[in-house]
C-alpha cells in the first residue's frame, strides 16, 4: 500500500514543499500534520504587526482549508505528534497514527526565553499563535523591554518605536546585531535606532523580572532596575529537534542532514529552520525555497543535491534598512566603509584584498546583487 509522504509542521517551508512537489507529481498521496491551525501567513510581518495596528487574524492570507483543495492533500490541523516510531514508519499523536513511507520533518524553531527568574512574564513573537496570545498586552503596553539586539529585536524595537511606545533594548553585547557584523558596520543603525529614542543598554544583563501592580519590574546587572508594561524575549530561535530525538535520527544545533535534506535515517528528511546543512542552520527565506526546491525533487525520485549559491540576508528596519552577504561575522575581515547621503557600502576583505561578505543600506541597496556577484567570483 502506498502510505505516501507525511509532513510534520504547517509553516513556509512546509508549504513550499507541497507546492514544489505538486508541481512534479499531482497524484502522491501527501500529509501534513501540525499543532497549529495551519492557516497560512507572512512571518517576516510579524516585525510590524504593532505600528500597522493589525489584528492576528487580519495576517492571514489563506486558510488551511483552501490550502488543502488547492494542493489535494490530508490535513490534520491542532494535532500534537507525540512520537516517531522509525522502524515501524509510524507517527502518533494521543490518539492516533499514521503511516508513512517517507517522513519530512518541518518543525521549525522555538524562540529561546532567557531561563531568569520571572522569565514567564516573557513574551515571544516567533509565530501567528504567539501574536494572537500577546496582541492585548502589547497593544496596550506603553513602555516595552525587548531582550536581545539582534535581526528580531532591532526590527521590534523600530517598530514599538514607530507605535508611539517607549522602547528600551537590552543585550550582553556591546553592539547591536553583534553575531551578524562587526560594530564599526552596524553603528550606523545603532546610531538611527538611538535618534529614533529607543533607549539602548547594551553590555547589559537580565537579571530578573517580577509582576508589580504598576506592570513588570526589571532587575538588571549593576543594581540597576527599569519598570516596563511588557517584556519581549529576541535572543535567537532553537531547532525543534524533539521529534527528531525520539525518531533515532542523528541531531546536532539541528537535525543534521546531508545535501538532499536527508538524515540519518534513510526515510525521514528535514526542512527548513529545524534542519542542520553541511554544519550551518539557516532560518532564512531563500535558503528554505532552495531547500524545499531540492527536497521535492529527492521525494519524487528525481533525485535533488542543494546548492546554495551567496544569498542575501535583509534586515527590515525601515528607517534605516540593510542587505548583507556573505560571512559578515569572520573576525579576520578589514573593512572598508563608505558612507554619504544615499547610505552605506562596507566590504570585509580578507588578506588577499578579495571581497568576503559585504553590507549596504538605504539607497545604496541596490549595488547588492552586482557585490553578490563579486562574492561568488
Amino acid at each position: 500500500m502506498n502510505h505516501g509522504i507525511v509532513i510534520i509542521g504547517s509553516g513556509f517551508a512546509a508549504r513550499q514543499l507541497v507546492k514544489n512537489i505538486r508541481k512534479q507529481d499531482a497524484s502522491v498521496p501527501l500529509t501534513l500534520i501540525a499543532a497549529d491551525s495551519m492557516d497560512e501567513y507572512n512571518k517576516p510581518d510579524l516585525s510590524h504587526v504593532i505600528s500597522r495596528g493589525l489584528h492576528a487574524d487580519e495576517l492571514t492570507l489563506q486558510t488551511a482549508g483552501e490550502f488543502a483543495e488547492q494542493y489535494d492533500l490530508r490535513l490534520f490541523p491542532h494535532t500534537r505528534i507525540t512520537d516517531i516510531d522509525a522502524a515501524n514508519h509510524r507517527v502518533l499523536s494521543q490518539d492516533r497514527q499514521w503511516q508513512y513511507d517517507k517522513l519530512v520533518l518541518a518543525t521549525g524553531a522555538a524562540a529561546f526565553v532567557p531561563p531568569v527568574s520571572g522569565h514567564e512574564l516573557m513574551l515571544t513573537l516567533n509565530s501567528q499563535q504567539e501574536y494572537r496570545a500577546a496582541q492585548t498586552t502589547l497593544r496596550d503596553a506603553k513602555r516595552v523591554l525587548i531582550v536581545g539586539s539582534g535581526l528580531i529585536g532591532t526590527e521590534l524595537a523600530m517598530d514599538f518605536c514607530r507605535a508611539g511606545k517607549t522602547v528600551t533594548l537590552i543585550d550582553s553585547a556591546a553592539s547591536i546585531l553583534a553575531s551578524l557584523m562587526p560594530p564599526e558596520v552596524s553603528s550606523r543603525l545603532q546610531h538611527r535606532l538611538t535618534e529614533s529614542d529607543v533607549h539602548l543598554l547594551l553590555k547589559s544583563q537580565l537579571v530578573s523580572l517580577e509582576q508589580t501592580a504598576c506592570g513588570i519590574r526589571a532587575t538588571l546587572d549593576r543594581q540597576r532596575v527599569i519598570e516596563v508594561d511588557a517584556v519581549i524575549a529576541a535572543t535567537g530561535l532553537r531547532p525543534e529537534t524533539t521529534l527528531a530525538r525520539r525518531a533515532g535520527v542523528a541531531v546536532n544545533r539541528g537535525i543534521v542532514v546531508n545535501s538532499s535534506l536527508q538524515t540519518s535515517d534513510a526515510t525521514i528528511f528535514a526542512l527548513g529552520d529545524c534542519a542542520e546543512i553541511n554544519g550551518m542552520v539557516l532560518p532564512f527565506l531563500q535558503p528554505i525555497m532552495l531547500s524545499a526546491m531540492c527536497l521535492a525533487k529527492t521525494l519524487i525520485a528525481t533525485g535533488g543535491e542543494l546548492k546554495l549559491p551567496a544569498m542575501l540576508v535583509k534586515v527590515k528596519t525601515p528607517d534605516l534598512p540593510l542587505h548583507l552577504a556573505g560571512d559578515t561575522r569572520r573576525g579576520d575581515l578589514r573593512w572598508q566603509i563608505a558612507v554619504d547621503a544615499q547610505g552605506m557600502v562596507a566590504k570585509g576583505m580578507d588578506a588577499d584584498e578579495r571581497l568576503c561578505a559585504f553590507v549596504v543600506s538605504e539607497d545604496r541597496m541596490k549595488e547588492a546583487f552586482a557585490l553578490l556577484k563579486a562574492l561568488a567570483a
